[in-house]
């Protein structure tokens, strides 16, 4: 059976939200599209219930109207019926029907209906054969028109006053015998008459559809409604969020002492517990870490102290000796030892002085005293008391003035490491060369060696660092790349290392020109 539909437009196509992207918005999308769902299933299940009820409600008055209509005027009727007689039949139930607007028809043992108005809708077949198999009322709902139907079929049967059945093949009705409209199969025996009634259903479409507009009016203020406590729940959920947001940025910021009050049982308190013993974690291991640092540093800092005395004793006594060997008065062997002794003493002398200053450095009592120099004179000096100035090794490339406000003696050192790491790890000539950028001035040392290995550019400046590890004896102390980047550092420049092109290192040293440099210190 072909059963018409009643439109029922979704509200869930009012609701297509984009990707929210913060957590509240999340929240408040995740429990307003849960409360429209929840709304739009409890809405189609009351529409479906109501929709049935109010159809159900339609279709039973109509057969009881019908049946009503039928035990009173099919007794008049005279059996067979001549097709005139059906047509006065279904006048009078038109005319009976008022303000559900019958259009009736009617058939004797299975011919075709009979209707006395024009215009009468088609009974569907499907709807005849129901009834003629069945033998009781039937209906169907249909569209014609575009207009919703609703059809019924009832077979008329006859009995006696006295309620035997009787024989059916009768020409008339007699005293003793009586029609009505058949709703049951063994009410009695079947006359033959069936008659068809078909009105249409406008007005429980009308109410179907008055649900419908209902239900979308009411989606809208329910949405609003369910919008308040959305709000509440992200913001119950987002407090110890934002909570422990602010407390993870006051750990990254160094306050370590951070701690966050967790209440309740829930996940998020959970949370906020592990939050605080993650942090109690952290302070007492950055309390150790500092403790342990602070104690390598002094202990570095008494040794290279303690050290400093005897191998001062050291020095004056090997001076001696290296006097001694270059007159010759000393076996060759003899002469040879104390060679040795003499440069391993220095070697060791200048280790103890970086450690000393590696010391000053980690304490921040460092002095820097600043001048007004050109950066070209401080390259020359440093050249001509390193006694490479007439060097063929080392080439100075001084075109512009560049002046600066700088610490001379430590950017001497600065310069001295790095040519001599030039001259010991590379391969001559290095360039040593000076170029102004804007405010800054760059001076770059250039040699034509291998380069550094890419796994060690990251490294060159860590304290005690060698890039070759199978050769710890490089004749350094591992703490020259280091100071110089300190002694950079305290002069408001920087320094860096790279592979250049062509092949050998380079390494820039940028100190702020003489009018962007602070005041003196």
């Amino acid at each position: 059976m072909r059963r018409f539909r009643l439109p029922l437009r979704s509200a869930a196509s009012v609701f297509r939200p984009h990707a929210p992207r913060g957590l509240r918005v999340r929240l408040v999308v995740a429990f307003l599209l849960a409360a429209a769902f929840g709304a739009l299933l409890t809405a189609g299940l009351t529409f479906h219930r109501a929709r049935a009820a109010i159809l159900d409600r339609a279709e039973e008055t109509a057969v009881a109207d019908l049946r009503t209509q039928l035990d009173s005027l099919a007794p008049d009727l005279t059996l067979p019926p001549t097709a005139e007689d059906l047509r006065g039949l279904t006048r009078q139930i038109d005319q009976a029907g008022g303000a559900r607007a019958w259009h009736a028809s009617a058939s004797y043992r299975g011919g075709e209906p009979v209707a006395a108005a024009p215009g009468t809708p088609p009974v569907p077949d499907e709807l005849r054969r129901a009834v003629q198999d069945s033998g009781r009322a039937v209906h169907q709902r249909t569209e014609h028109d575009g207009r919703p139907w609703l059809a019924l079929g009832m077979p008329v049967a006859y009995t006696d006053d006295s309620g035997d059945t009787g024989t059916g093949t009768d020409t008339g009705t007699g005293a003793d015998e009586d029609t009505h409209a058949n709703t049951d199969a063994d009410a009695g025996s079947l006359s033959g008459l069936t008659v068809y009634a078909v009105f249409p259903l406008d007005d429980d479409r009308a109410d179907i559809d008055a649900l419908v507009t209902a239900a979308e009016a009411g989606a809208v203020p329910a949405l609003a409604l369910a919008l308040v406590p959305a709000l509440f729940a992200a913001r119950s959920v987002l407090r110890p969020v934002r909570r422990l947001r602010h407390g993870a940025e006051r750990i990254a910021a160094g306050e370590l002492d951070t701690r966050l009050d967790a209440s309740g049982r829930d996940e998020l308190a959970d949370l906020t517990r592990s939050f605080n013993t993650m942090a109690e974690t952290l302070e007492r291991d950055a309390a150790e870490l500092r403790r342990l640092e602070a104690g390598a540093r002094r202990f570095a800092a008494d040794v290279a102290h303690e050290l400093r005395t005897p191998l001062a004793a050291m020095a004056a006594v090997t001076e001696v000796l290296d006097e001694d060997a270059a007159s010759g008065v000393l076996p060759a062997d003899t002469e040879d030892a104390v060679r040795l002794i003499s440069e391993e003493v220095r070697a060791l002398a200048r280790t103890v002085e970086d450690l000393m200053e590696v010391s000053r450095f980690d304490a921040k009592a460092a002095p820097v005293h600043r001048e007004d120099v050109d950066l070209r004179t401080l390259v020359t000096k440093t050249l001509q008391l390193r006694g490479w100035a007439h060097d063929e090794r080392v080439r100075a490339d001084l075109p512009e003035p560049a002046p600066v406000r700088v610490d001379p003696r430590r950017i001497d050192v600065v310069l001295g490491n790095l040519v001599a790491n030039a001259l010991h790890h590379g391969r001559p000539p290095v360039t040593v060369a000076v170029r102004v950028r804007g405010d800054r001035v760059e001076v770059t040392v250039t040699d034509r060696g291998p380069g550094i290995p890419d796994e060690a550019l990251a490294y060159v400046f860590d304290r005690f660092y060698k890039a070759d590890a199978a050769r710890p004896r490089s004749g350094g102390s591992g703490l020259g790349l280091a100071i110089a980047r300190e002694n950079a550092a305290l002069n408001d420049g920087s320094l860096t290392a790279a592979n250049h092109p062509d092949g050998g290192a380079v390494f820039t040293l940028t100190l702020p020109s003489a009018a962007s440099s602070p005041g003196t210190t």
